[in-house]
């Protein structure tokens, strides 16, 4: 199987490796997460100038016409530098969600917006009592003359506080769990009726819990199928765990370099503390679960491309899991070599490790990808 990149491909992977290497250090960084917004404007505009922001859209849409492997390579150097723009939720899921579910109307509509960087939004799918089960959904939207009427409450909404607009999810019809009577909903945050609470992530990302109150909408804010929402948002929420599962390999391998070169430096009784053959072992478990990881992340890629189905979900499933398992036992491990330094603030090896932490966490654990692998 051939794994080597075309030549855009590889173009992409190499100019966003140089913005993080020449423009993106880890003190801009924490300047941009001590800010109002919690990232910088000024990056975003950048990534939209340089097309990264329409990399995943097809060119109807005004885009570049990426596919899944793209947005791989893209999140998979984001990693790499904690990039802590809003890429996931603006791009990846509220973005996907339009791209995959909208009606033409819809996508010519909000889609220019986010490939253009004028726009933020959010995908809020999740609810407290889920459990990372999308289609455990109490959020009501009922008719009401030519509209919709929503009311229900969702829970960690990525990128809410910065969000020009929301897709929501809520029932139609249809019982708790059914897959079958989910909708989805674009909802410009300024209507009447939508609140929010916003709070800072432990890694340092934003946002919100949203709650709508008699929220009124038009029907031509409907995403796709009324009813037939599942879909789309299953298919979005793939793409995140892709994304996010390419940016903890990219944590990953920045952890595992930098743990080396400490230890390199790093004396003790007289001599390296990386010539210790004990901790040499250590650095080659680190090693070897990156490499696991980034194998598994192409399998994930391909089988997107190829057609997303059963075969694209039992890959990103699995994919899911390994990352689960390699990011703890990298992050763990890093920060046990690097002493009690590597979970201070001052230095950022903490805040891959929480970033490590949260990815474990969002869009399912291993316990969940696990069971949904063999249900597969």
């Amino acid at each position: 199987m051939d794994f080597s990149f075309t030549e855009e491909q590889t173009l992409l992977q190499e100019s966003i490796e140089r913005f993080i290497q020449n423009d993106y250090s880890f003190d801009d960084r924490q300047k941009a997460v001590g800010s109002e917004q919690g990232y910088s404007e000024q990056n975003w505009q950048t990534f939209a100038e340089l097309g990264w922001l329409g990399v995943g859209f097809s060119e109807a849409d005004g885009g570049f016409g990426g596919g899944a492997v793209e947005c791989m390579v893209m999140m998979e150097q984001f990693g790499y530098g904690l990039v802590i723009e809003p890429m996931l939720g603006t791009v990846i899921l509220a973005g996907g969600a339009i791209k995959h579910g909208g009606s033409e109307a819809l996508k010519a509509k909000y889609l220019p917006s986010i490939i253009d960087g004028s726009a933020q939004s959010a995908l809020a799918y999740a609810e407290p009592q889920a459990r990372f089960n999308l289609a455990d959904v109490t959020t009501t939207a009922t008719a009401d003359g030519d509209g919709f009427v929503i009311n229900g409450h969702k829970a960690v909404v990525l990128n809410g506080p910065s969000a020009d607009f929301v897709v929501v999810s809520a029932r139609t019809s249809g019982d708790q769990r059914d897959q079958d009577g989910i909708t989805l909903f674009v909802v410009d945050t300024k209507t009447a009726g939508l609140s929010r609470r916003d709070y800072p992530t432990v890694d340092a990302f934003r946002a919100s819990e949203i709650t709508f109150d008699n929220v009124k909408v038009g029907a031509d804010s409907v995403v796709g199928e009324v009813g037939q929402g599942f879909a789309a948002l299953e298919h979005a929420i793939d793409d995140g765990i892709l994304a996010v599962g390419a940016e903890a390999v990219g944590c990953m391998e920045k952890l595992y370099k930098e743990t080396v070169e400490y230890c390199k430096q790093r004396e003790q009784f007289g001599q390296a503390i990386g010539k210790f053959q004990v901790l040499q072992h250590r650095m080659v478990d680190m090693f070897m679960e990156h490499e696991q990881s980034k194998s598994l992340m192409f399998m994930a890629g391909m089988r997107i491309d190829e057609g997303y189905g059963p075969e694209a979900q039992k890959a990103i499933s699995a994919f899911k899991v390994q990352i689960g398992k390699s990011g703890k036992f990298v992050g763990q491990n890093a920060v046990q070599l690097h002493g009690g330094m590597g979970m201070t603030e001052e230095l950022s090896i903490g805040h891959y490790f929480k970033r490590l932490t949260i990815i474990e966490t969002l869009f399912g654990n291993v316990d969940f990808h696990l069971k949904r692998f063999g249900s597969l």
